[in-house]
């Protein structure tokens, strides 16, 4: 069914889901939910988006059916988790390879799609001021490199300065799907390289069952728009997530915990859990250490 005019703005979150219909689920389920909720508020009224947006209504359902065991599904802070580790997953890998000068599609479109999935959290509540700048500065490092392998340029690596205070303009249905092997630009490595999941065809994806759409016709730009930044400074910190200390104080019986202590400590395990489905020994540490920090001394 093609996306109405209306909806084209939720049509990059689409995509996704259908990248990872067979990959990840959870992850695929959540981005629908997102469409959904962003596209009942753009319009729900008109006939022709009333009909996608039951559509896609009944296909949640049929998926949370499917996937009713999932902890990821019955447990908003477990999909949280789920949600959150996946996106910064990605964003790590590409800004590791954007740190090593290794600028290639997969690593452009790691930047971006990890960008997205931090606006799928938004599902669940408001995003922390690090998720946020995360965002901006995935969006923007995507749309920078883009441009400059487009024009011929070689990217500068790592944090550089921003001059604009908003993020990136979104990118056309196309700016990336389509991408091609070729900037006519300057590789330290080959495009083809594998992203974190191994899975070149998660970029390119063929046919996905369930709710597909059609890109409206001149609906987005070919590519990122050109932009230039350069006093805006991502905060330190902000292109990761932060560590822990690897040391922790050992307990003392003086320590108060609060409700909201012991809710904070069990979220940071069920962090750890949904990191360790990736083998992500990283990110389960610094939330186990985090965990331990708050239990052991009251504090974050």
């Amino acid at each position: 069914m093609a996306l109405p005019a209306q909806l084209r703005s939720i049509q990059h979150y689409l995509r996704t889901a259908q990248e990872h219909e067979k990959r990840d689920p959870v992850v695929a389920y959540y981005c629908r939910l997102y469409a959904m909720q962003t596209g009942m508020k753009l319009d729900s009224k008109t006939p022709e988006c009333r009909k996608f947006l039951v559509k896609l209504m009944d296909q949640l359902e049929s998926m949370k059916k499917e996937l009713g065991d999932n902890d990821s599904i019955s447990q908003e802070v477990v999909g949280n988790a789920h949600i959150e580790n996946y996106a910064l997953k990605m964003f790590l890998y590409a800004d590791n390879e954007d740190r090593a000068g290794q600028f290639h599609k997969n690593m452009i479109k790691s930047f971006y799609t990890s960008s997205l999935l931090l606006d799928v959290l938004s599902v669940f509540g408001e995003l922390s001021e690090e998720n946020i700048q995360h965002r901006k500065y995935a969006r923007w490092k995507a749309t920078y490199i883009h441009n400059c392998l487009k024009n011929g340029e070689t990217p500068q690596p790592g944090p550089i300065g921003m001059d604009d205070d908003g993020e990136a303009d979104e990118f056309g249905a196309e700016g990336f799907a389509g991408m091609g092997p070729s900037y006519g630009g300057s590789f330290r490595r080959d495009p083809t390289s594998q992203s974190p999941e191994g899975q070149d065809k998660g970029l390119h994806p063929g046919p996905a069952p369930g709710i597909g759409f059609t890109p409206v016709p001149g609906s987005g730009p070919s590519g990122p728009p050109n932009t230039n930044y350069n006093n805006i400074h991502i905060p330190p910190g902000a292109h990761a997530p932060a560590n822990t200390p690897a040391e922790l104080p050992p307990p003392t019986g003086g320590v108060h915990l609060t409700p909201e202590d012991f809710t904070k400590a069990q979220k940071y395990c069920k962090y750890a859990g949904s990191a360790l489905q990736y083998e992500d020994v990283s990110t389960a540490v610094q939330n186990l250490q985090k965990a331990l920090k708050l239990l052991t001394t009251g504090k974050e």
